[in-house]
């Protein structure tokens, strides 16, 4: 069992005793430090935007974050499954009050975390998150009547949407992509990368893409962290099948490898 606490978020494995790994009463104490600090600054809108990656056990750790953050009296805008930099797109986008995305990152899959972002897309500086932690500690959050309770509301568009932002970028050619004929292999250790990877590729023109474990069930095949002695699956396809580049990602999609075409 293992619980760590920091300025950028809490992280920890599911299960076990309250205090000691990432429990319910854990995720339900630090989405509602966030949302008490996030009304008391009242700097902006009362919306925070929540996404996850495919762990087993984001779906519960998505609603016990959403429930805590509405009880506070925040608007949750749940762009479901997403990758990191999704969110961070999302919550500027919508000119959210802040974030919080669900993922351990390159972690084991018994891991999971909240991660919390700032009005820019941006984590927590030590100084806010500091003032998080302590309302944490304290457990000195805000609830609010069962007339002023924070909405929500499921948006999956989000994906979709910053694919569209990447490939309309003035140095994105998508033409001379399209040109070249690539072929890419992919592997996205059945998380949100299957989701958001296969799709960027195609949208920026590649001719095809040989995708290895994109299924976002959240069982990783391996270990996540993309180091050199995890892509070894990815090596071998991109030999098989002949491909250009083999690119890998983290479950979260802030981590990434490349292959060359020998493997």
């Amino acid at each position: 069992m293992a619980l760590i606490k920091s300025i950028s978020g809490i992280r920890g494995t599911i299960g076990g005793i309250p205090g000691e790994a990432l429990t319910p009463v854990d995720i339900v104490k630090f989405a509602s430090a966030y949302g008490t600090w996030l009304s008391r600054r009242g700097r902006g809108p009362l919306r925070v935007v929540t996404g996850r990656d495919a762990r087993v056990s984001g779906e519960m750790v998505s609603a016990l974050v959403n429930a805590s953050l509405r009880s506070t009296g925040i608007d949750v805008v749940d762009v479901g499954l997403a990758t990191t930099p999704t969110v961070e797109v999302a919550v500027t986008a919508l000119g959210a009050g802040g974030g919080i995305i669900m993922t351990a990152s390159h972690n084991p899959a018994q891991w999971n975390a909240l991660k919390l972002l700032n009005e820019k897309g941006e984590f927590l500086s030590d100084a806010d998150g500091r003032e998080v932690l302590a309302l944490a500690a304290a457990e000195d959050f805000d609830y609010v009547s069962y007339d002023r309770l924070g909405g929500e509301t499921g948006d999956d568009t989000w994906t979709d949407k910053h694919i569209q932002a990447v490939t309309t970028m003035p140095l994105v050619d998508t033409e001379a992509i399209a040109g070249a004929g690539f072929r890419i292999a992919v592997d996205a250790v059945n998380s949100v990368g299957g989701i958001a990877i296969p799709a960027l590729l195609r949208a920026l023109g590649v001719k095809e893409v040989v995708e290895l474990y994109c299924e976002p069930t959240g069982l990783f095949p391996h270990n996540p962290e993309p180091l050199p002695e995890h892509l070894a699956d990815l090596s071998a396809t991109v030999l098989e099948s002949r491909a250009d580049l083999g690119f890998v990602v983290d479950p979260d999609v802030d981590r990434l490898a490349i292959i060359c075409e020998d493997g």
